[in-house]
């Protein structure tokens, strides 16, 4: 059940992901920066995921002076080649081009994105290295979660704003309704995976 969790969210997420930037309104700000990389210097979005995921593995162990969790790659490597998939099965199909539709698309993106993450965290398998960055920077300068992850968002935002990412008000969205309409989903995940794991009797007339 709990690898069942982490590929499905997964998968759910990055579809997510992929409608985001299919609706050239702007993504993440992290995303952002994986497709600037990717438009740059080359190599593909998913390719960029893994790649920065690892350079921030990294980090986080010599900021925590702890041995690096390469664990975290897992979740990495499974991100970037379902955005990979995605672009690659959707990139023609999903293709708006009137305000309203890219509208549209983008908001379905941050809805998708915001059910896979509550399906994919209700495994509590190999967590995604930015996750643990934030906890690290909270332990370090002694400020709450919300501080770590505006700072790690302005960090992304400057490299993707050097490196031409998609920024729009699409990005503004997802810094600011991300973690909405994840406690939505969660409760809703929570609830469902409780029902599916409840015996069913069959009780004989």
């Amino acid at each position: 059940m709990k690898y069942t969790l982490y590929v499905s969210g997964i998968g759910i997420l990055t579809l997510g992901v992929c409608f985001t930037m299919q609706s050239k309104l702007g993504t993440s700000p992290f995303d952002a920066l994986l497709v600037g990389l990717s438009k740059q210097i080359g190599l593909t979005v998913g390719s960029w995921e893994i790649i920065t995921s690892f350079i921030i593995i990294f980090c986080n162990a010599c900021l925590a002076r702890k041995r690096p969790a390469f664990l975290g790659l897992l979740t990495a490597f499974v991100t970037g080649v379902c955005i990979d998939a995605w672009l690659f099965l959707l990139g023609d199909i999903v293709h708006p081009t009137h305000f309203v539709s890219k509208v549209i698309c983008l908001a379905s993106g941050l809805l998708i994105i915001g059910l896979g993450s509550a399906i994919y965290l209700q495994a509590k398998f190999a967590p995604n290295p930015i996750d643990f960055s934030m906890l690290i920077i909270r332990d370090l300068t002694g400020k709450s979660i919300m501080f770590s992850k505006t700072l790690i968002y302005i960090i992304f935002l400057a490299l993707a704003f050097v490196f031409s990412g998609p920024i729009g008000v699409g990005t503004v969205l997802t810094v600011f309704l991300g973690g909405p309409i994840l406690n939505y989903f969660m409760p809703l995940t929570e609830r469902m995976l409780a029902n599916a794991q409840q015996p069913h009797y069959r009780h004989s007339l």
